[in-house]
């Protein structure tokens, strides 16, 4: 069950690099795709004035070799450059903080505490270092898809490498409200977290980061 929880944990980490994306369009953009480069220079400048946000959630978590569907609501809070917290609530009580690549875990019914280094590329600092300047390339390690359908945004992300996650696919409306995100990893687990109550730029402080 702990290898579990890190697991997801681990996915649930990559939430503040996903909030990037989640941007790539303006209101008022048209249906249709658009070019990855065009959209993340979007990205840029719309998320240039955004220094945090904290939201609620609802995770539903599906495992492949099992028919009973997981669901637990919690809380993420993010702050610029490289800080991400995750509360998940009873029964599958979760804490996780993520400074830049050093991840801690705290289950707090199984008296758990345990920390893991994430790779390079999952550097919440590199994201964000790399979105300061205007987009000329792709970044390394992923490819992007994108489509509008009325008032939605769809964008799809299929990492290269062949980690835990296939795909990570979000919808969101034009305002830049995030509504789903959709993981899917390669084992056939699926995760769907619905986001509500978001809000950004509300000078969230290091006690907002806490993990006890």
């Amino acid at each position: 069950m702990k290898s579990g929880f890190l697991k997801a944990a681990k996915i649930m980490a990559l939430l503040p690099t996903m909030w990037a994306v989640f941007s790539l369009f303006p209101p008022g953009a048209h249906a249709g795709s658009i070019s990855p480069i065009q959209g993340l220079e979007m990205l840029r400048r719309s998320f240039s004035g955004i220094t945090d946000f904290t939201a609620d959630i609802t995770q539903d978590k599906q495992i492949s070799l099992m028919k009973k569907k997981m669901t637990a609501s919690g809380v993420v809070r993010f702050r610029k450059p490289d800080t991400f917290y995750m509360e998940l609530y009873s029964p599958y009580a979760s804490r996780l903080l993520l400074s830049d690549t050093l991840m801690t875990m705290v289950l707090p019914a199984e008296g758990v505490r345990q920390k893991m280094v994430l790779p390079r590329e999952e550097s919440l600092k590199r994201w964000f270092t790399y979105l300061e300047r205007p987009v000329k390339a792709l970044p390394d390690g992923v490819d992007v898809r994108a489509e509008t359908r009325g008032r939605n945004v769809t964008v799809q992300i299929f990492p290269k490498k062949k980690g835990t996650v296939k795909e990570l696919k979000v919808t969101f409306l034009e305002n830049g409200k995030i509504s789903r995100l959709a993981i899917e990893e390669r084992n056939g687990d699926r995760t769907v977290i619905s986001f509500r109550n978001m809000r950004t730029n509300i000078g969230l402080t290091e006690k907002d980061f806490r993990l006890e």
